[in-house]
């Protein structure tokens, strides 16, 4: 017989505030500075809470702003348990936490749980220690290959270019899946695990809300590290094939997704998605388990190309991934680590057209939509000027790959010239063009043909009509390059348009849609709701 306490948990879940909530992906270095440095900061984001209360989200996700070298934008954390002086310090969290709970949005945090900061207390310690020493056991210090060790101990790639192994000084080599200054833990070592625990106990007690967790088809290695296929795609913002490349996704990681869980069970409310990189949908399903995350991201859509069968596809894999467990489906178009959507649907006003339209599409979906900040204002990637650069991947390519930085130049708030409000100095920590003075949050607040305005009018559609009930779909006939579902439940109907001439529109009253309309007619890249 099941304890009723068991039977009252699963209740709350699956009534839990996250299961359809629009999460507002915060790029903390990019989004509002406070201070005049040109680099954004935690009391710049509670200055635009406001905004973002307007704009109509449930929470936040902020990337990491704790103590570290910056060798990779916070992701390579020296301490877990502060905050860089960069950003602020413990004061601005609480402020900023506080803040956003009385305007009704929840705060998330990255937690970076594959590696640390190669100037951690702990690396430096494993430094000075030496081969063979219990200091060195936290990370994975090996032996090289050949007869004077000078080879590296497998064929494994970092994901940022090159090998993911470094030598020190003393001959042995270390392992770094990302950058040299990233260096990988050990999470058999009982002190990785008690450390991580200690981690989300600190940031729960002070207010935060969950987790989102980079790389979270990382962590655990398998036993003897055995070499990668060479046939293994590589590089980020790819899915990975257990089968060929060992690096991730290997079993022993849900055994650590099952002591994060252990510990988040504990704070009602609080919830934890992952980044999961895979290839396989029974792979992916294996992370959402009863005992391991509430929630996976799944990138499908930022794969898909913008067409009706692409986009279809994409949706009907990432809801059977979730079929089978308690789980509701993720969606994203863009995040940090990819280009921008409007770039990749074409740029231009082909690309603002475009991306307006898989906005309603995304949104009119079941589950749970994750924005990326300015992706509501239609920002396209900038190609910035090879001086300007800062990416560990142009660095570690040898400067044959511009790496991420395009995707995160500041948001532009108000004004006519750079900075455009972001930052009261004139340099900002990468250069944003002129261009985007049709972009800001301020000339666009006003018109109500802009981005914003259709962002704010979906997202306050999607969480009052009726019609968006129910957690399935089912497909309407419709012609070539097109689609049209129904959300059963609640009957919203959902219409794209790829093709290149215009096509009936399916029957119904028109609820909202992403462009002009053609009387009955549904033009070309543009999608509408009706119901």
């Amino acid at each position: 017989m099941r304890r009723s306490a068991d039977v009252h948990a699963e209740i709350a879940e699956k009534s839990a505030w996250w299961r359809d909530a629009v999460f507002y992906q915060v790029y903390v270095r990019s989004f509002a500075d406070s201070d005049g440095d040109g680099v954004g900061d935690l009391e710049g984001i509670r200055s635009r809470l406001g905004y973002l209360e307007l704009l109509g989200v449930d929470a936040l996700w902020l990337t990491p702003f704790y103590r570290s070298p910056m060798a990779d934008h916070g992701y390579d954390v020296a301490d877990p348990r502060d905050v860089d002086p960069l950003f602020g310090d413990l004061a601005a969290f609480d402020r900023l936490v506080a803040d956003a709970h009385n305007c009704g949005i929840k705060v998330t945090v990255d937690l970076v749980p594959n590696h640390t900061s190669d100037q951690h207390e702990w690396f430096q310690a494993a430094l000075r220690a030496g081969p063979g020493s219990p200091e060195r056991e936290r990370y994975h210090f090996r032996e090289g290959r050949g007869g004077d060790g000078s080879l590296p101990p497998n064929n494994w790639t970092s994901v940022f270019g090159g090998p993911a192994w470094t030598r020190v000084a003393d001959g042995q080599w270390y392992l770094h899946l990302f950058a040299p200054q990233q260096p990988d833990l050990n999470w058999t070592h009982p002190e990785v695990r008690a450390d991580l625990e200690r981690t989300l106990r600190f940031w729960l007690d002070r207010g935060a809300d969950g987790f989102r967790i980079d790389v979270a088809h990382g962590m655990a290695k398998p036993y003897g590290l055995p070499d990668m296929d060479p046939r293994a795609e590589i590089g980020a913002g790819v899915l990975h094939d257990n089968a060929l490349d060992p690096r991730f996704d290997d079993d022993g990681v849900h055994e650590i997704h099952r002591m994060i869980r252990k510990v988040l069970d504990e704070y009602p409310n609080a919830m934890v998605v992952g980044e999961i990189w895979v290839k396989e949908n029974e792979r992916f399903t294996r992370y959402l388990r009863a005992d391991e995350l509430h929630l996976g991201f799944n990138f499908r859509l930022v794969e898909a190309e913008f067409d009706a069968d692409s986009v279809r596809s994409a949706i009907d894999s990432s809801l059977a991934a979730v079929a089978y467990v308690d789980s509701p489906a993720t969606w994203t178009l863009s995040n940090h680590d990819v280009v921008r959507h409007v770039t990749r649907y074409g740029d231009g006003s082909l690309g603002q057209k475009r991306a307006r339209a898989m906005a309603l599409v995304e949104l009119a979906l079941p589950g749970v939509v994750y924005v990326y900040n300015g992706e509501e204002l239609g920002l396209p990637n900038v190609e910035l000027p090879e001086w300007a650069l800062q990416d560990p991947i142009w660095l570690r390519s040898g400067h044959t790959e511009r790496g991420r930085d395009g995707c995160r130049v500041p948001i532009p708030w108000e004004g006519d010239q750079p900075p455009f409000g972001f930052s009261s100095g004139v340099a900002t920590w990468l250069p944003m063009p002129h261009e985007w003075a049709g972009l800001t949050v301020e000339s666009q607040l006003e018109d109500p043909g802009s981005m914003l305005s259709l962002y704010r009018q979906a997202l306050e559609l999607r969480k009052t009509h009726p019609a968006f009930g129910g957690e399935s779909l089912e497909w309407y006939g419709a012609p070539p390059g097109c689609f049209a579902f129904r959300r059963k439940g609640g009957g919203l109907i959902c219409a794209l348009n790829t093709g290149s001439a215009p096509v009936p529109l399916p029957p119904g009253q028109v609820l909202l849609a992403s462009g002009p309309m053609a009387a009955d007619q549904l033009p070309p890249d543009t999608a509408v709701w009706l119901v």
